[in-house]
């Protein structure tokens, strides 16, 4: 045995070898202005049949997304979820020019609220494609609201944003509609017919979690490893009267999953993004899109099946737990991979995250692949340095010093107390899974109780071998409470990413990117005539040496945390040379558009409609 850990277990990089990697960056952490005025708390109000696992419920919740909501041209406003105060937070980024409006809290109302719903998350999008930003906030114990931006407003208050319901038939003075429990939100114009569309991944089934007035109307998971009776997922279309549910998108035993993550782009080529949907206790899902406007389907695709790798790490096999999804191109082959947050504790729970990287050759064998139920990806984390890192949440990735290389950041930690109740976890996975639905048979995990409550954020950069160090300790970010979403953009236009960090019952905390030596970049906005984002447009600039880098605009997807609309590209040593660009992206009507460009380094913002037009 001794042998064999010898010969199979990861190189790690030196010391010296890290601390010369984490010269390349700089972050200064700086304190995310909140309002005052509102009652703290330490742990949610739940339902009687969880009272015992109080601190498993109150888990999750905070979130962070940053975008340009103001308008100022700049991604440098937040969008903050915390649940220390149950209030979803508008907030400047903290940055040189200073307070530019006060903090404040969305107000929902008039529409229908109580004591038993929470928010969970917060996504930036122009939802009526009016030009100005939105932002649609998800909840425990109901259903989605748009807060919808105000015309002819010029200053950022409550007052700035008119709440209207996602879904129809709620209620007024009450609310009487399902109660969704929610923790996945993913936007992308999943049918093709040039409007966003919206997913909806919900945890619990709909159901009085957080309502501590009643007993019983909820369960837990009926399996560890492959549980399929949680909250039902949901699409809904965008239609010119508002959004409306999407019919038999997918089988029903793949939307009954436990969501925690989702995350959508065009994987294949054809400007119809794809959908990974991360399930907690069992098997998450990769789904090909065969949608026509007005008729959003998918079929799912599965890893192929080889006697060298475990069941568990194929997709559409996995029994490992899915609680964070984002895609980027990690061994700059020009087709996207994935990243995808696991529970990985040693002594604790040791599963795997998964890096699974394309091994298709182009776009048109990633097509051919999946239309036959393929998908073409292989899990590379072990190798990669990637597969064990904590208990993990969000994970966001993108190129912190501009050397054309993707850095991955990942939020882990779950419940922060002084008992550690790791050896009851335990006892609970080796359990026969006809008990686990009961939440009466689950361990307690109550206030003050502990489950990898230490653990710190993880910030991976690659070495010159290929594999992936963390290097958060070295800079700082390594704060040792729990992390669960992650939102990255560049606030101040220096083209440098700059990371935002909803941490679970601790205070949100901001990243500000003042790298020493970073390389140059692309920067670009690319935007409908109406102003809206055009979400996933796809971008691949051609570097001079022939190698290809590739983005797209992220709509918002992950775990609780979302990126900015704007695409960055580090570009390495280029100078004011030029570069190859060619995009792709599909008009308001529909149609799918392709052009080639030369653009200098830096940021540039463009229009799409059926050409290209700089603004």
């Amino acid at each position: 045995m001794a042998v064999t850990y010898v010969v199979v277990r990861p190189a790690s990089p030196s010391a010296a070898q890290t601390a010369e990697l984490a010269d390349s960056f700089a972050f200064t952490p700086k304190s995310i202005p909140m309002p005052a005025g509102f009652d703290q708390q330490e742990i949610r109000r739940v339902n009687k049949d969880y009272q015992h696992i109080e601190a498993w419920i109150s888990s999750v919740g905070a979130g962070i997304a940053m975008n340009d909501v103001d308008g100022d041209g700049l991604a440098n406003d937040l969008c903050v979820t915390d649940p220390r105060i149950d209030q979803v937070v508008m907030t400047p980024v903290p940055d040189e020019r200073g307070g530019r409006y006060a903090p404040f809290a969305l107000d929902p109302a008039p529409l229908p609220m109580d004591d038993t719903m929470a928010p969970m998350g917060c996504v930036a999008g122009d939802f009526n494609e009016d030009g100005r930003i939105d932002l649609l906030v998800y909840y425990w114990g109901r259903t989605p609201i748009i807060f919808r931006a105000r015309s002819g407003q010029d200053t950022m208050t409550a007052a700035s944003f008119e709440p209207v319901e996602l879904a129809a038939d709620v209620g007024e003075a009450r609310y009487t509609g399902p109660r969704w429990n929610s923790n996945a939100v993913t936007i992308a114009d999943f049918d093709g017919d040039g409007h966003e569309d919206i997913f909806i991944g919900n945890y619990f089934p709909d159901g009085p979690v957080l309502d501590p007035s009643v007993r019983g109307g909820v369960v837990m998971n009926d399996s560890l490893s492959n549980a399929l009776n949680g909250g039902e997922d949901h699409i809904l279309r965008w239609t010119e009267d508002g959004f409306v549910q999407a019919e038999n998108v997918m089988p029903r035993d793949m939307r009954i999953g436990w969501t925690l993550g989702a995350a959508a782009t065009d994987l294949d080529g054809d400007q119809l993004p794809e959908l990974y949907v991360a399930h907690d206790f069992g098997t998450s899902r990769m789904l090909h899109n065969r949608s026509k406007p007005g008729d959003i389907k998918f079929a799912e695709v599965k890893g192929a099946h080889n006697p060298m790798v475990p069941k568990s790490k194929r997709i559409g096999a996995s029994s490992f737990k899915g609680m964070g999804i984002d895609f980027g191109d990690l061994d700059q082959d020009g087709l996207f991979d994935m990243f995808v947050s696991n529970i990985t504790t040693s002594f604790g729970l040791q599963e795997s995250n998964f890096a699974f990287l394309s091994t298709a050759d182009g776009l048109g064998d990633v097509r051919a692949r999946m239309s036959r139920g393929e998908a073409p990806y292989v899990d590379r984390s072990a190798p990669l340095g990637l597969a064990w890192s904590g208990w993990g949440w969000d994970v966001k990735m993108g190129d912190f010093d501009n050397d054309s290389q993707l850095e991955i950041t990942q939020a882990t930690g779950f419940v922060k107390g002084r008992h550690n109740r790791w050896a009851q976890l335990q006892e609970l996975a080796t359990s026969n899974d006809g008990l686990v639905a009961d939440p009466g048979w689950w361990p307690h995990v109550r206030k003050g109780d502990d489950l990898a409550g230490d653990q710190t954020m993880r910030f991976f950069a690659k070495t010159p071998d290929g594999s992936y160090a963390n290097l958060s300790d070295r800079l700082g970010m390594a704060v040792p409470i729990p992390t669960r979403g992650l939102a990255v953009g560049d606030a101040n236009g220096d083209g440098k990413l700059d990371l935002a960090v909803a941490r679970q019952w601790g205070e949100p905390a901001f990243y500000l990117n003042e790298g020493p030596a970073t390389g140059d970049f692309l920067g670009l906005k690319l935007t409908h005539p109406s102003g809206s984002p055009v979400v996933d447009a796809q971008v691949t600039v051609t570097l001079a040496d022939g190698t290809r880098r590739i983005s797209r605009v992220d709509g918002g997807g992950g775990h609780s945390g979302k990126r900015s609309h704007d695409v960055h590209i580090g570009l390495g040593e280029q100078g004011d040379t030029p570069v190859q660009v060619r995009l792709r992206w599909r008009d308001r009507s529909g149609e799918t558009h392709e052009k080639d460009l030369k653009l200098a380094p830096g940021w540039h913002a463009l229009q799409l409609a059926s050409d290209v037009k700089e603004r």
